[in-house]
């Protein structure tokens, strides 16, 4: 697999605990043609595991990296000339999310270097994290092309009838463990309240902001 070396294998079985959703959603329609009913948008909220190797300390464990984090995976499926639209477009519905929260974002796009082996382009949205005073990795884009397809025998038929792999692409959005933290870090006031972007207020029966427990 392509975590293989950070997953977390169940012992005396061929199963693994999947580091991201993207995983079993691309898998949704292996072996498949469809016909007629692309693109298809998927959303995943589901528990990651990574069995990631980092140094102890207070300046990488816990919240910033972990063993188990929670995160929303979208995954598209394209048509072979739609996709590099597709990304675009999958990288503003990520960034979306970002400002809506009001958080201090940038955009990097991977050197050739710094991709995956199936990735034929992957953009990074980091957010500053003023309380750790450097930038966090929240959702990585990317566009695979026909790799994912190709294994997984994922393809469609075009409108002149041809058989074709289809492309891939996700996005995660977000990484919720370092949201939490820069949002947290973001909001916090003299007081020690935190304040609440106004689009979560909604979610908080209308509270601007959070109160700490006495």
């Amino acid at each position: 697999p392509k975590f293989a070396n950070t997953m977390f294998h169940a012992e005396d079985t061929d199963l693994w605990l999947i580091p991201t959703a993207e995983v079993p959603v691309t898998n949704m329609y292996r072996d498949e043609i469809l016909e007629g009913s692309l693109p298809l948008l998927h959303t995943a909220y589901t528990p990651c595991f990574r069995h990631e190797q980092f140094s102890a300390g207070r300046e990488v464990r816990g919240i910033k990296r972990g063993f188990q984090f929670d995160k929303v995976e979208m995954v598209r499926f394209e048509e072979e000339d739609a996709s590099w639209g597709a990304l675009e477009q999958l990288l503003e519905d990520a960034l979306a999310i970002v400002r809506a929260l009001g958080f201090t974002y940038r955009v990097l796009r991977l050197a050739t270097g710094d991709l995956t082996f199936a990735s034929a382009m992957t953009y990074d949205i980091e957010i500053w994290a003023p309380g750790a005073g450097e930038w966090l990795e929240v959702s990585s884009v990317s566009n695979f092309l026909d790799f994912q397809a190709r294994r997984a025998n994922l393809r469609y038929r075009d409108a002149d009838g041809k058989v074709r792999f289809l492309h891939t692409l996700n996005g995660s959005g977000v990484a919720l463990p370092r949201t939490m933290a820069t949002l947290l870090e973001s909001g916090y006031l003299e007081d020690g309240t935190i304040e609440v972007p106004s689009v979560l207020r909604p979610y908080l029966g209308g509270d601007s902001v959070l109160q700490p427990v006495k």
